[in-house]
């Protein structure tokens, strides 16, 4: 798939009724819907009065700022385009406007404003053919709810917004409404009925051949057995992930889904391979220079050692974890690297070296 028609982050949304849209992922492996820049041209009518011409302009720039990240300066936009559509009495155009503002809200964390603008979306548009738009602003509210830990509202809105994509035979509209209703599932801890949902959601992504939507779904079935503690299937979805993750060059996607192998297997007592999969994540932390995540796979790496009774080997990976956490100023990580040292010294014998690291310093003058 192009970059247009896929596009990613850490939130769903069904944009405005146009053919051209791409599904992005914005918080929490929700899957939303955007439009293309390539397709702004078509929201709009190019010949308007002055009043609806700067309305639309507005409107544009308020989708670019989204799309850029540009949440305040996008809401500004989005506002005053709002304005000026209410002024002239333009329905359709207000609720284009408001099902941005639901967006922007939504990918800002305000998910009470997100329902706000939802609402006054769906107001005008539910006695209306425009079922793209109300489709959006359905989802806006399901995916505000699942937020806001009302799960049997956000059930609702999602339900309705999958029987108008089912209609309407949109099927990365049905893509997103699936693998968010899944989402609101697990959320809930019914983990079979969330599965199902993204389980079909997978077979429309394989179906479209989107591989940049069959990683998310993929990750969130493998986090959906993994809450099962069914280790063997969840790390089945996470191995497809990876692959997936590392072909279109999501490297943190798979530095995650990485760690979350490693601690699979490590549940099921595969130690090696939960070395194996937790190296493969240091690496990737060192290629990126993500110091958290690089901290991190120290920590396991050592604790999977420990497992194998390799205390020489978890030392290596605690003493480095140790002079990373000082130098990022982690005292929290600091210490429990100190602890762990700690333990593997007297685990070995080595008392002399156990009561250095007691004291917060070794020989080695970490």
């Amino acid at each position: 798939m192009s970059k247009g028609e896929w596009n990613n982050k850490s939130k769903n949304t069904v944009p405005l009724q146009l053919p051209i849209t791409y599904l992005k992922s914005v918080k929490r492996n929700t899957i939303t819907h955007e439009f293309d820049s390539g397709s702004q041209a078509e929201i709009l009518p190019i010949q308007e009065s002055d009043d609806i011409s700067e309305a639309s302009k507005l409107l544009r720039q308020g989708i670019q700022q989204q799309q850029a990240g540009e949440l305040i300066a996008a809401l500004k936009s989005l506002q005053q385009s709002l304005g000026l559509f209410q002024s002239v009495g333009d329905l359709q155009k207000q609720a284009q406007a408001l099902s941005f503002l639901g967006l922007v809200t939504y990918t800002d964390g305000d998910y009470k404003g997100t329902i706000s603008y939802s609402e006054q979306c769906l107001s005008l548009v539910k006695n209306s053919s425009d079922f793209v738009v109300h489709m959006q602003a359905l989802s806006h509210l399901g995916n505000a709810y699942r937020h806001l830990n009302d799960h049997n509202k956000a059930i609702e809105f999602l339900e309705k917004c999958l029987k108008i994509a089912q209609q309407l035979q949109d099927k990365r509209s049905q893509v997103a409404a699936l693998n968010n209703l899944g989402l609101v599932y697990k959320a809930s801890g019914n983990f079979i009925q969330a599965i199902e949902y993204q389980q079909q959601s997978l077979e429309i992504l394989r179906e479209l051949k989107d591989n940049w939507g069959e990683e998310q779904v993929l990750k969130n079935l493998g986090n959906a057995w993994y809450a099962l503690d069914n280790y063997p299937k969840a790390i089945a979805y996470y191995e497809q992930c990876v692959v997936l993750a590392r072909s279109l060059k999501h490297v943190r996607s798979a530095s995650q889904v990485l760690k979350n192998l490693g601690n699979a297997c490590y549940a099921l007592g595969d130690y090696a391979k939960a070395i194996k999969y937790y190296e493969e994540r240091l690496q990737l932390a060192r290629e990126i220079k993500d110091k958290r995540s690089e901290e991190q796979s120290l920590g396991n790496l050592g604790v999977a050692c420990e497992a194998l009774g390799d205390y020489n080997k978890a030392i290596k990976y605690y003493e480095e974890r140790l002079l990373l956490a000082r130098s990022i100023k982690d005292r929290r990580s600091e210490e429990e690297a100190l602890d762990r040292l700690k333990a593997a010294c007297y685990a070995l014998g080595d008392y002399a070296k156990a009561m250095q690291y007691q004291q917060g310093t070794s020989s080695n003058n970490l």
